[in-house]
This record gives C-alpha cells, sequence and structure tokens, in this order.
C-alpha cells in the first residue's frame, strides 16, 4: 500500500472514531487506536510512524521482536502485544512489549514477571464473555481469583480487560459483549478496556472502549 492509500485510510478511520466518540458523548483522545500490523512489513510500520501513527500491535511475539529491533530508531513508537503468547516466548513481549493485552494464564504471567525489567507491563486480562469453547479467554466466574493471582506478581499492573465477541456481519451483536465486559471492568475498578476491530471498533467506543485494534481498515488484508 501507497502512503497516500494509507493516508487516506487513516483519515477514515479517524473520521469513524471521532463520530463515534460524539455519539458516546467522549473525548476523541480518551480512546487510543492501535495499528495492528500482523504480517505487514516493517517498512509498512515506518510508513504508518511517518504519518503520526504511535501505537503498534502484533499478535506474534517474534515478529513483536523483530519489528522492534528493525524500527528502534522511530521516536516514541509503542508495541503492543495483542496476541496470545506461550511462556517460552514471553522474554520478547517483557522485553519489547509496552502493554500486553491477551493475558490468559497464569504461568505466561509469572514468566512476563520474571523477565520483566524496568517500568512494570501494563496487562489486559483476556476474558471469554461469549463462553464460547472455541474462544480463549478467562471465564467470567474465575475472573477475581486470575486477578487477585496476577497482582501479587511483581513487574506486571493489571489495567483493564479484552475481549474478541463472535464474529458476525451484524456489528450490533458485538454490542452486548462489550457492554457485559465493560460492567466487569467497573467491577473490578479497572480502568481501561481493549475491544473492538476493524468490523466493531465504532460499537466498542459507544460502549467504552479506551483501546481499539484496526488492521484491516488501514493497512488492507494481510499478507
Amino acid at each position: 500500500m501507497s502512503a497516500e492509500g494509507l493516508e487516506r485510510n487513516l483519515n477514515e478511520v479517524e473520521a469513524r472514531i471521532g463520530a463515534s466518540c460524539l455519539r458516546a458523548g467522549r473525548q476523541r483522545s480518551s480512546v487510543t487506536l492501535i495499528s495492528v500490523t500482523k504480517r505487514h512489513p516493517s517498512e509498512m510500520v515506518r510508513t504508518a510512524w511517518s504519518l503520526g501513527l504511535r501505537h503498534f500491535g502484533e499478535n506474534y511475539a517474534q515478529e513483536l521482536r523483530d519489528k522492534n529491533e528493525a524500527l528502534s530508531d522511530c521516536v516514541g513508537i509503542r508495541w503492543h502485544a495483542i496476541g496470545p503468547v506461550q511462556p517460552k516466548n514471553a522474554k520478547y513481549i517483557a522485553k519489547a512489549a509496552h502493554w500486553f493485552h491477551a493475558l490468559t494464564r497464569l504461568d505466561v504471567a509469572q514468566e512476563l514477571s520474571r523477565r520483566r525489567t524496568g517500568a512494570p507491563l501494563p496487562c489486559f486480562i483476556e476474558v471469554n464473555v461469549s463462553g464460547e469453547a472455541t474462544k480463549v479467554g478467562i471465564k467470567t466466574s474465575e475472573l477475581e481469583h486470575f486477578i487477585g493471582e496476577v497482582r501479587t506478581l511483581p513487574n506486571l499492573e493489571v489495567i483493564g480487560l479484552m475481549t474478541m465477541p463472535p464474529f458476525s456481519e451484524n456489528v450490533e451483536t458485538s454490542r452486548p459483549y462489550f457492554r457485559s465486559l465493560a460492567d466487569l471492568s467497573r467491577a473490578y475498578g479497572l480502568p481501561h478496556l481493549s475491544m473492538g476491530s476493524t468490523n466493531d471498533f465504532e460499537v466498542a467506543i459507544e460502549e467504552g472502549a479506551t483501546f481499539v485494534r484496526i488492521g484491516t481498515a488501514l493497512f488492507g488484508e494481510r499478507l
């Protein structure tokens, strides 16, 4: 994709985010746009950075590691690890990520805690609010215990919840799942919600998302 095409897409996405914030009575500054660059080359990330984007999401720990190294000269770049990770790869997240959005296992949390140096790693706990057997995430009935376990670990900070609702062409079907996650975040006193992607980010913002993860609407289909 050309820089011009990416800039057009960014302007469209920004307009949609702004309109969603307006409908919800929120400030645009209350929503962080995470540009999801999974399987897109580092050169594309650099182009996006040159257009003013600073927050980038990667699903795979080793890809995040490699892009972090390749783009170390991009001042102000911030990396979000948005996919699940195995304990053996937690070292890459602990070193390179500024946020982790998919915490679902205590052994991963323990390894992140052990490997992290410097500032604590802000973490979102991924919750399976739909209850689907095929979805990853903590069950709502186990959430309180899991939050308590993670909070005992040094070098990690639980700042919010994340979810992925079942995909549907009708974006309104995502709303009750986002609303449920918002209710849980309030119940546990967590300030942030990571929810909403290209298909449904406007509904997510209306329901309180503070981080939205957008890839296809910016960069087109992945390679």
